[in-house]
């Protein structure tokens, strides 16, 4: 069963709660999106600790009932 946009955008909002969180279905199908996570507080982390920390937020669900997840993080200008 796909994940819905808003799950994910929620569950990673629940687990960085300052982060800005846009979620884009790429084919159309609920389960390959791709999400730009911005949040003040990957300041000083390494791009792959912000993955990470996404990831995680995501509780296991990557390669389960979310299939693909193209991700971009970021810190605030």
């Amino acid at each position: 069963m796909p994940m819905a946009a808003d799950d994910i955008a929620d569950m990673i909002r629940i687990a960085i709660p300052d982060a800005e969180v846009e979620i884009t279905d790429l084919a159309g199908d609920g389960d390959h999106y791709a999400a730009k996570v911005v949040a003040e507080s990957f300041r000083g982390m390494s791009r792959v600790a912000q993955q990470r920390a996404v990831y995680a937020a995501l509780g296991g669900r990557m390669g389960g009932v979310l299939h693909a997840l193209q991700l971009t993080t970021a810190v605030p200008n």
